[in-house]
């Protein structure tokens, strides 16, 4: 039974025997037409031959019917019917009566006419008195179980036949009888039996040859390897993959062995490396920060990683609920549930209170599908957001911390767009110093506080942090100064810009003045210079009135180039009066402050000449060390040509100062150095006074701080210069050695960059 089975399952059996049969059929098949074509080939040699003797019969007793000898025709006919496998002979005539027969016992009897013999002819009504061959032939068996042919063949009324005169049949009646010749099949049927032998021993041999050589070729070339890679595939079942299938073939298995040897390869590195990524997974699973559980449609816990063992410490089995929060049913909202419900992932936030601690928990859930797409479990992965909801809290009062003290802030602040300078949001502030609400500046642009709304203040807002002295409106339409300070930073998924302004309007209203009283305390110093720069042309004048008046009592005549002379040097004198006396009158003048490009090469000369009438009363010597190009700065050239004197009259008095405690070593000598370097313009001016205790030269630009004696010095000179530098852009700052003079160092930068290095290289 178990040998049955086991061919059942042979691939090598049912190779063998669905070829077994495919032969067995179509060696059956062959025979079987073969057979038939052979006994239909005898049969057809028989028919014909016996046909052709019944024609030599017919032919052979035509003449004796001609003289109707019957002696002869029975002669005739018995000496054929002697002949091997003859059987019977018979003449019939047209009603069925056996004329003639080899057996003289049937002599005279009328056979039925429908019977076997006549029928072929008499099955029509009228007979038909034409037939094939075919048609004339019948097989049956005689009595004794022998089987017979008989072939009948119709004995015609010929033209010698009713033209004769021994003979009244007549022309009409076509058939006169029929001769019947019956043979023995027992030769031919024991040919064909020999040949369907010899056929169906040839057929089997076939057969059995050809299975066995099947049988051999299956066991030897495909048996015997399948067995090998059977057994291999058995071993790499169990984990074996050193065993390898050795066929030295060329053919489909031998390629084959290689293919399950290559598979076998690529199975041991695919296990490897499965078995290392199950381990990193598992590894992963466990280690991962997160609480990760597997749970069933009842709650209870599959599986779990340690951290969540770590946390909860359950016992396999327990219900999450239980396990989470120590509840005995499930919690209102669980995701679980809906996941088993919709088959979708879900998220929720959850929180509970374990040891006496309020721990917030971020829940996501996944739904676990079989190999048939039904959900057998869900996975829940937790998050301890604990931490994050305490940062939340303080993080929201922090937020109203700020945005009470962002309302709270005394300069006004602005929130806005950085791409279209949109004011999203503003402080309480904004209110007092500009007149507007805040919903009033909502969404509209900061362009519009501008008195000068150009492309220029766009451009400044974008790309400066500092922007000063600029002119806003008031909602009531009057004019502030104010500094802007501008941060770029990421406000909600945009980048703005915090703009914070400071109104100065009412500090360079006194910064005006300050600068204003600081001029006129200028002019009261120069007061005796000045004096004396008037009185030179004024003494001029005096001169030349009195010559001319002298001349005129005396009616003497005056020469016209020398009245012309005269009334040259008067006019020339009378025109450096009125200069001094302008630029007196500018300089002492209020202005606002309007930044153009200069020169401060220019101003600086302005500023000397103003003075140079001073520094000579004191014999104070000038040196001047300008460079050849100085390029354009920006600047207010009044308020530079101030500085410049604050500076000429500090030198002045240091120097004074030095030379009243130290006449022996008194050096009266000021220098003006002016230089460009690193696109900046470079202006020093230095003196050979008492100098600056390095203690102090950090105060000297302080307001109201000097080192004048008290009722020689306001303390404004130099904070009032500090502040005029600087409001155009530079810098300045001193050095000195106490008891060896004093310096003063402006920059200033360029005001055209590219222009100046273009012209500069050129």
């Amino acid at each position: 039974m178990n040998y049955i089975k086991t061919l059942s399952r042979s691939l090598g059996a049912k190779l063998i025997m669905i070829t077994g049969v495919i032969l067995f059929l179509s060696i059956s098949a062959w025979a079987y037409i073969n057979i038939r074509y052979y006994k239909e080939k005898l049969l057809d040699g028989i028919i014909s031959e016996t046909d052709r003797f019944a024609n030599t019969i017919r032919l052979g007793t035509h003449y004796a019917m001609m003289l109707n000898s019957r002696k002869d025709i029975n002669q005739i006919i018995n000496n054929t019917a002697k002949q091997e496998d003859i059987e019977t002979i018979r003449i019939y005539n047209k009603d069925g009566q056996i004329k003639f027969s080899n057996i003289p016992s049937e002599l005279d009897q009328i056979t039925n006419i429908k019977t076997e013999a006549c029928n072929a002819c008499h099955y029509t009504n009228p007979p038909l008195s034409i037939l094939d061959l075919n048609h004339r032939v019948r097989m049956f068996y005689a009595p004794d179980g022998k089987r017979l042919m008989g072939i009948v063949s119709p004995i015609y009324n010929e033209r010698s036949c009713y033209v004769s005169s021994c003979h009244f049949h007549t022309a009409d009646k076509k058939v006169l009888g029929a001769l019947d010749v019956v043979v023995s099949m027992d030769d031919t049927d024991k040919e064909i039996f020999m040949l369907e032998k010899a056929i169906i021993i040839l057929a089997m041999s076939v057969l059995i040859v050809t299975s066995a050589a099947i049988f051999l070729f299956v066991l030897k070339f495909v048996s015997k390897p399948i067995h090998g890679l059977i057994a291999s595939a058995r071993l790499i079942a169990v984990g074996d993959y050193t065993t390898t299938i050795t066929i030295d073939r060329e053919d489909e298995i031998g390629e084959l062995a290689k293919a399950f040897n290559q598979m076998k390869r690529e199975i041991f590195k695919k296990e490897v490396e499965l078995n290392r990524q199950k381990d990193e997974y598992q590894t992963l699973f466990e280690r991962v920060p997160c609480i990760i559980t597997v749970q069933d449609r009842n709650y209870n816990l599959l599986n779990y990683n340690r951290e969540f063992s770590k946390r909860f410490d359950p016992t396999p089995g327990d219900f999450c609920f239980f396990a989470y929060k120590g509840r005995m049913k499930k919690c209102r909202e669980c995701p679980v549930e809906k996941t088993f419900e919709d088959g979708l992932c879900h998220y929720s936030e959850e929180k509970s209170i374990k040891d006496g601690k309020l721990t917030h928990w971020v829940v996501r859930t996944a739904p676990i599908k079989n190999a048939k797409g039904e959900i057998v479990a869900a996975m829940e992965i937790s998050l301890d957001i604990t931490r994050s909801k305490f940062l939340e809290d303080r993080l929201e009062k922090v937020e109203k911390k700020y945005y009470a003290i962002f309302n709270n802030i005394p300069n006004p602040v602005f929130v806005l767009d950085a791409d279209s300078l949109q004011i999203l949001d503003c402080n309480e502030s904004v209110k007092s110093v500009y007149g507007y609400d805040k919903d009033e500046l909502t969404m509209i642009s900061f362009l519009n506080l501008f008195k000068d709304q150009t492309v220029h203040n766009s451009l400044k807002l974008r790309t400066f942090s500092d922007i000063h002295q600029i002119r806003h409106v008031g909602k009531d339409g009057r004019i502030l100064f104010v500094n802007i300070k501008i941060s770029p930073l990421e406000y909600p998924e945009q980048k703005v810009l915090l703009v914070t302004t400071n109104d100065i309007t009412q500090r360079l209203e006194t910064e005006q003045q300050l600068i204003q009283a600081g001029k006129m305390a200028t002019l009261g110093e120069m007061a005796t210079g000045v004096a004396h720069e008037l009185n030179q042309p004024l003494s001029v004048i005096k001169t030349a009135s009195n010559f001319l008046m002298k001349k005129i009592r005396k009616n003497e005549p005056i020469k016209e180039d020398i009245l012309f002379t005269m009334a040259n040097e008067i006019d020339g004198h009378v025109d450096r009066a009125a200069k001094i006396i302008n630029h007196m009158r500018e300089f002492g003048r209020k202005s606002d402050m309007r930044l153009e490009k200069i020169r401060i090469d220019d101003v600086l000369k302005k500023a000397f000449e103003f003075f140079s009438q001073q520094l000579k009363l004191r014999e104070i010597q000038v040196s001047w060390n300008i460079a050849e190009a100085v390029p354009m700065i920006m600047g207010d050239a009044d308020r530079l040509e101030q500085v410049f004197i604050n500076l000429l009259i500090n030198a002045r008095d240091a120097i004074e100062e030095k030379c009243l405690t130290n006449q022996r070593n008194c050096d009266k000598k000021i220098s003006f150095d002016i230089s460009v370097e690193n696109d900046n313009v470079i202006v020093e001016v230095s003196d050979t006074g008492v100098g600056i205790p390095e203690s102090l030269l950090e105060k000297i630009f302080e307001p109201f701080f000097t080192t004048k004696e008290v009722g020689k010095g306001t303390g404004l000179g130099l904070s009032i210069s500090y502040g005029i530098v600087k409001d155009c852009g530079g810098n300045i700052r001193a050095v000195s050695e106490q008891g060896q003079g004093a310096a003063f160092i402006i920059t200033f930068p360029v005001a055209d960059k590219e222009l100046w290095k273009t012209q500069f290289y050129l």
